[in-house]
């Protein structure tokens, strides 16, 4: 990691921190307030994977690992009922963010995936990537493979896996993850509520429909 980086990480750690502390300090005022509301917007707007109406009344943001059994059992149980009920409905507009905390492969496969981003293909190699299991799931020869079987670019993707772009963001959203209190995974936020755990679907359901209920179903949530 070069000099640069390592700086550009600690500062977004430093300033998320600060802003962190401030807000639990109760001393915050309406200008931490207001970078408050700006890092939740670019958790929830930024650029990055994401499935759902634009203008859907509920955002959830996760923050996942691709090694984490409990996000793997989110993914296999829960996200597809939420996609079926909610995101395909229009009512819920769901962001993927990197929360690598289980070691180098962790890392390694969160890069992978932006890089399949990249080609437009995040969501059947996130997929790929959780239905992958086994001590070398996630080797550089295995990651090459996945993309291969999806019909990626190979040379670019070879390519990407190398480049300084994927492994930031990655190490970004990290940190910027832990900064704000995600002390699992996988985590979420919900219209900037924070939950940690892979909480059983009724969980999910129940705090979607109650801001449905308080919003009015079906309208566009307002910013």
């Amino acid at each position: 990691m070069t000099r640069w980086r390592i700086l550009g990480i600690v500062w977004t750690l430093v300033r998320v921190l600060g802003l962190v502390a401030m807000l639990a300090l109760g001393i915050a005022g309406a200008a931490a307030a207001a970078q408050a509301e700006a890092l939740l917007e670019a958790l929830e707007r930024g650029p990055g994977p994401n499935k759902g109406n634009a203008d859907a009344p509920v955002t959830i943001v996760e923050f996942s690992d691709f090694q984490c059994s409990f996000c793997r059992k989110f993914w296999r149980e829960t996200l597809p009922r939420i996609e079926e009920k909610h995101i395909r409905t229009g009512s819920v507009r769901f962001v993927y963010r990197h929360l690598a905390i289980l070691g180098p492969p962790s890392v390694q496969a969160a890069i992978a995936a932006e890089c399949a981003h990249e080609q437009g293909k995040f969501w059947p190699y996130h997929d790929r990537l959780f239905a992958s299991a086994g001590l070398f799931a996630f080797s550089e020869s295995n990651l090459k493979r996945y993309a291969e079987e999806l019909g990626l670019d190979t040379a670019k993707f070879g390519a990407c896996l190398d480049a300084a772009g994927p492994r930031e963001k990655v190490e970004r959203e990290t940190v910027v993850g832990r900064a704000i209190g995600m002390t699992g995974t996988p985590g979420f936020l919900i219209n900037g509520g924070r939950m940690i755990g892979a909480q059983p679907y009724e969980v999910f359901d129940e705090i979607i429909e109650g801001i449905l209920k308080d919003a009015g179903q079906g309208q566009p949530r307002a910013r």
